[in-house]
């Protein structure tokens, strides 16, 4: 080797030394000390801040949370005896010991199975990156510090000496070496943690609450032809795949048209008319002296002023009608098409999943039979689609995210280039070379902290845009899109911000090189040569190491946040110091939060892609994502036993999803590691680390056949358990599939305005005038109109809100109330593998009950007098039902001009085939007037004509 001139520590020029060779001409170019130094002061900068300031947030969640259940314990406060966590003592580390103490299986009937296989990830992590990081000390930096070229490091720091972008020869196969360890390390992980939770999800399958559930032996039966859209198609269909031989009870989805979309407009109507009563109302004794205006609406017809009208009367008005119109569609809806969806059950759960494991790579007449998730976790907007919707709304989904890709990809550069190295900035910009020269110290803090924060503040945006994404791709489940949600923010983080990321760094400093080449030759193509391109991207990578090490290193900040709540604990004080917040506003920021089971996936695996991708280049980058892991393993525990809840559970459904994430990261990293041993032109070692990505295909393989099958179905066949019918050991009733797979706007209640208690006695003054109209009186049956007022003084007791006082604006109290019910998610109130009731008369026993009194009703005709005989004999179908009491509540009743005892009502209205009192199989065809089908035969249809009828008066018909 020619002599060698080092560098002096504080040289700049980029002038490359002619006696090196061009490999060291171009470290010796890049190896900037001022730049190094700079970053090194950056890194120092990150640390004291990040570790600081979750050190006291952590201390102000300790002082603060013995005193504030309603944010640190809302779960702890809300559940039921079932599944509420263990007590906290008032002192600053009580929290800890329950924590530490809590078990998988004591979580797993406290928080759910998603929640514990989330708090399994964290942990693999965690002591996986704990042994990497051993690695990472014991071997690499060691490795990188003795075997570098010495002649070439002159004035450079520890912290850019740990590289490998000095070592040459028989030092790269430390690197072999370290991509072999970790890809095992990564491997025994996978494969422990997957048996694990293979384990988790076959008792979750054989659990009493599973094994009850109506949805485990339920099959959802998409894409139908036209011809077969009705009851006895879907039976058809099934029996194609069904190798049971066991019929199975069927129910065709209805077309609810516009119905949704009503509900959803009644549901913005209310929420603002609670709005502007809150602002109006906010001093009751002192109302403002002009009534509150909004602007009209284009479709309004009525009068207004300066484009205005009055807010409370045109909403109140737009309430009504439209309750007016939802009714009036669901009296009609029964009538409408069939839709090309369907649920078929069986009274076995083996049953079931043997159907469907059969049909899982077949569509028998096009149409496609799955497992049915639970009716809660279904978007049933998206149900009615067929396979060519579905297409064109993926393929424009792609389009978006390409677009989203594109848009931020000039930003993305200018962070990769700039903000993540101030020195290249100072290049093409010398005014700003001379101030970074004049106040390093204050400039390297800007680079370990504006960067960092700067882009993981866009990554607080991403997951809502891909989460609306994905709603219009045509998902048919919310699991399902969550899923692909973290599957597409994940592929957009690792392409975007760190593939493309590296990438625009190493071409800035490629491009800078080769300028410096060409100015000594003139000779383009010379200098392109003489740049190396591949030496180049490794050298790169090493220089923005740093980067990745700072920005770790503020996870953990995010972390302590996450721990204090410090953006509930603001907002909610902002919006209740500032601002008038509605009642039910106060009700839902009391409720739990739920866990955004996507983005926390996405930001853990993009962790740990870009540790495993850096590993060998700055092994420092290991002990961070360690310390992190290290940290908010325990932290998360806490927040996933006391304050998140479960909004609706998959049974662990994230892990399939997230394995092959880290199986794609390990590939990854071996792809990197190849990179750099090949700028060195080492051929022999790019081919020892070739295999890898072999072994981890065929690991891949090899888990998915032993595992993946059993993790989705219960059964696939051969005997089937008997002693595990059901339960109770009684029949199941046949008419639960058709109310609980019911599309919910057929039968779901419509929001009543709340209002403060505070102003009950000033909503007599608010609504005079138009309560005494001939309007009001022309609206005796109406849900929103009220009886005139005689008194001024009081309010009528038929005003159409609800009055809540401020002791009760609290979340405990409405827990159970249908509006409500969304807010407590799977894992607090009831069973959480079991299919939800549908909220037909359904008693809201333990919330508060709703202050609005009922609306005048006719009173209902007297019922024939029918003699009473002894109906335990008689089977389900057949029994007579009780009147309900006409009450302002949810509840199934009669017309009032009905006899209830009607046999052509109750005998045979929505019964399929039932069994006999000594279990025999009965068919009903025969009492059952025939209907014609869309193919011209006689068909009988088990679908109810008028489940979940709706009146004026908020009740079930």
């Amino acid at each position: 080797m020619s002599a060698v001139h080092p560098l002096s520590p504080r040289q700049t020029s980029f002038a490359p030394d002619p006696n090196l060779s061009p490999g060291e001409q171009v470290l010796q170019m890049l190896a900037n000390p001022f730049s190094a130094s700079l970053q090194t002061g950056a890194f120092w900068a990150s640390l004291a801040t990040s570790l600081g300031l979750s050190a006291g947030l952590a201390l102000l969640f300790c002082l603060i949370r013995p005193r504030n259940n309603l944010v640190y314990a809302p779960r702890l406060k809300n559940a039921d005896k079932a599944h509420a966590p263990p007590p906290i003592g008032k002192g600053l580390f009580s929290w800890v010991a329950p924590v530490w103490h809590a078990s998988e299986p004591f979580l797993v009937d406290k928080i759910g199975l998603d929640a514990v296989v989330f708090l399994r990830v964290t942990r693999m992590l965690r002591n996986m990156f704990v042994l990497l990081g051993l690695i990472g000390i014991a071997v690499m930096i060691p490795v990188n510090i003795s075997q570098r070229n010495k002649s070439i490091t002159g004035g450079l720091d520890a912290f850019a000496i740990m590289t490998p972008l000095y070592i040459f020869g028989g030092g790269l196969w430390a690197q072999v070496v370290v991509a072999w360890l970790m890809t095992l390390v990564v491997m025994y992980f996978l494969w422990h943690n997957y048996r694990r939770i293979h384990k988790l999800r076959r008792t979750y399958l054989e659990s009493t609450e599973y094994q009850k559930s109506l949805h485990a032996r339920t099959l959802l039966v998409r894409d139908i032809p036209a011809k077969l859209r009705n009851n006895e198609g879907i039976a058809h269909l099934t029996d194609e795949v069904n190798p049971t031989g066991v019929v199975p009870k069927t129910t065709i989805g209805r077309n609810v048209k516009v119905l949704p979309e009503l509900i959803e407009e009644h549901e913005e109507a209310v929420r603002e008319l609670e709005s502007v009563l809150a602002k109006y109302l906010k001093n009751p004794d002192k109302l403002p002296p002009s009534r509150p205006l909004i602007k009209a609406p284009s479709k309004y017809r009525g009068q207004t002023t300066g484009g205005k009208v009055d807010a409370i009367e045109y909403l109140t008005d737009r309430i009504r009608a439209l309750e007016m119109e939802i009714s009036d569609v669901r009296d009609r809806v029964d009538n409408r098409d069939a839709m090309p969806y369907g649920f078929a059950s069986w009274d076995q759960i083996s049953q079931a999943h043997t159907v469907a494991f059969q049909a899982r790579n077949k569509r028998p007449q096009g149409a496609k039979i799955q497992l049915a998730p639970k009716p809660n976790d279904l978007i049933w907007n998206n149900l009615k689609l067929s396979r060519s919707s579905r297409k064109t709304k993926r393929f424009m989904n792609g389009i978006w995210i390409t677009v989203l890709t594109i848009v931020w990809t000039p930003i993305n550069a200018g962070i990769a280039i700039f903000l993540s190295n101030l020195s290249n900035l100072g290049l093409v910009w010398p005014g700003f070379k001379t101030q970074l020269q004049a106040h390093h110290t204050a400039w390297s803090i800007v680079q370990g902290i504006a960067a960092p924060a700067i882009t993981s503040l866009f990554y607080l945006l991403l997951p809502t845009v891909f989460r609306r994404l994905q709603i219009r791709a045509g998902d048919v489940t919310k699991t399902d899109r969550e899923r692909h949600v973290f599957r597409n923010l994940y592929a957009f983080f690792t392409l975007n911000n760190l593939v493309v990321f590296s990438i625009f760094s190493a071409v800035w400093q490629y491009v800078t090189i080769v300028i410096q080449y060409n100015k000594q030759s003139d000779n383009l193509w010379d200098s392109l040569q003489k740049g190396q391109f591949f030496l180049v991207i490794t050298t790169t990578l090493c220089q923005i190491s740093p980067f990745w090490v700072t920005w770790l290193l503020q996870r953990n900040l995010g972390a302590a946040t996450d721990l204090a709540q410090l953006w509930q604990l603001s907002y909610v004080w902002f919006a209740r110091t500032f601002m008038s917040p509605t009642p039910r506003q106060n009700i839902e920021w009391t409720a739990p939060p739920s866990f955004d089971y996507a983005s926390y996936y996405n930001y853990f695996l993009f962790y740990a892609t870009v540790a495993l991708c850096y590993a060998t280049l700055q092994p420092l980058v290991l002990v961070v994502t360690a310390l992190y892991f290290v940290i908010d393993a325990f932290l998360k525990k806490y927040l996933l036993m006391y304050v998140f809840i479960t909004k609706t559970e998959s049974g662990g459904q994230f892990w399939v999803t997230m394995f092959n994430r880290m199986i794609f990261a390990t590939m990854l990293s071996n792809v990197v590691i190849a990179i750099v041993v090949k700028a060195r032109g080492q051929w022999t070692l790019v081919a020892a680390i070739a295999p890898l990505l072999i072994i981890l295909a065929a690991f891949k393989w090899y888990c998915m056949k032993t595992f993946d099958m059993d993790l989705k179905y219960y059964a696939r066949g051969g005997m089937q358990d008997q002693e595990r019918i059901a339960a109770d050991g009684k029949p199941h009733k046949v008419e639960k599939i058709s109310s609980k797979f019911g599309h919910p706007a057929l039968y779901q209640s419509l929001m009543t305005p709340m209002v403060h208690a505070k102003a009950k006695h000033v909503i007599a003054e608010i609504y005079h005038g138009r309560l005494n109209s001939e309007t009001a009186q022309s609206m005796a049956f109406s849900d929103i109109a009220m009886e005139p007022m005689t008194d001024s003084r009081k309010p009528s007791q038929n005003v159409p809100f609800e009055f809540v006082p401020e002791a009760q604006q609290d979340f405990q109290f409405y827990k159970n109330r249908e509006d409500f019910r969304s807010e407590a998610g799977d894992d607090m109130l009831e069973s959480r593998a079991q299919t939800p009731a549908p909220s037909i008369g359904k008693n809201d026993f333990g919330s508060f009950p709703s202050t609005r009194e009922s609306s005048p009703a006719p009173p209902l005709r007297a019922a024939v007098h029918r003699k009473q005989f002894d109906q335990s004999n008689v089977p389900e179908q057949f029994k007579t039902s009780h009147v309900a009491p006409v009450t302002g509540d949810l509840g199934l009743r009669h017309g009032p001009y009905t006899d209830p005892y009607d046999d052509r009502a109750n005998l045979l209205g929505g019964v399929g085939d039932v069994r006999t009192p000594n279990g025999e199989f009965m068919s009903m065809d025969r009492f059952r007037t025939p209907t014609e089908s869309r193919d011209g035969t006689e068909s009988y249809d088990n679908t109810p004509r008028h489940e979940g009828g709706y009146d004026y008066f908020r009740t079930k018909q």
